[in-house]
């Protein structure tokens, strides 16, 4: 990370979104070193297992480093590159379940819309050993992220939204798709990467990822690039107008 850069957001971001959350840095590294930063493995149904809940250490400063041994979701894993597949019954765990030997989740109608869906949602696979988190002020000069995630309230969502929008030609430059928490803040973020005009995503509307955050709170991620193009229109944005100085004020700023 740029100590600059690095730098320059955090005075715009306090100067103009006051105490909202800063953001977090995701990048995947080989280095061992970073498997001091590793939590406990967690099995399914502990209350620490979901991906999300367990980036709360990260959001309060502390680094994180996730692997395949330590994400106890296969979702989880799936969406952070470390699984390829699904197991068999995913379809109807997602869906409708299956009478008197699992509980579904509801979330699809049949297991043939999930099939469809895992089909065209893949994640990128991980690039490296360990995928690593750390809160934008703690990020060393040899960090970059490959992704920057938010964990934030309406007002600074959608300040971010607009400003993801602003060099944007069409109404689409951030999106919502369907996913888990943990897919729209690392595999839906990471897919825009490679695309021509990248853009960011809103999510956290999975029920199951809501109760590891606040009643008002969603995420916001975008790939590096994307994210470097926002820092660089603050200063020429809505952010420098009077319509945006009554929502600052709002969120603690003078």
């Amino acid at each position: 990370m740029n100590p600059a850069l690095q730098h320059a957001f955090l005075q715009k971001w306090r100067a103009n979104f006051g105490t909202a959350e800063l953001p977090l840095g995701l990048f995947y590294s080989d280095a061992e070193a970073y498997a001091r930063h590793l939590p406990p493995p967690a099995k399914r149904g502990d209350a620490g297992h979901c991906l999300i809940g367990r980036l709360a250490d990260a959001r309060a400063g502390k680094a994180v480093a996730l692997s395949k041994d330590a994400i106890g979701c296969p979702g989880g894993a799936r969406y952070a590159g470390y699984a390829a597949e699904m197991g068999p019954k995913f379809r109807y765990f997602l869906s409708c379940g299956l009478p008197g030997r699992m509980e579904g989740e509801r979330y699809k109608k049949t297991p043939e819309i999930v099939d469809i869906l895992m089909r065209e949602a893949q994640a990128p696979p991980a690039s490296a050993k360990y995928l690593v988190v750390k809160r934008w002020d703690t990020l060393t000069t040899d960090e970059e992220p490959e992704v920057v995630a938010f964990f934030v309230e309406p007002d600074a969502l959608a300040g971010l939204f607009t400003l993801a929008n602003f060099r944007s030609p069409d109404p689409f430059g951030v999106i919502a798709p369907f996913s888990a928490g943990c897919g729209s803040v690392i595999a839906f973020p990471r897919l825009e990467a490679a695309r021509e005009a990248p853009r960011a995503v809103i999510g956290l509307f999975d029920p199951s990822a809501r109760p590891h955050v606040g009643p008002a709170m969603l995420s916001f991620a975008a790939p590096w690039a994307k994210f470097r193009q926002m820092i660089d229109d603050m200063d020429e944005s809505f952010l420098i107008t009077p319509t945006w100085d009554r929502i600052r004020k709002r969120m603690g700023t003078p």
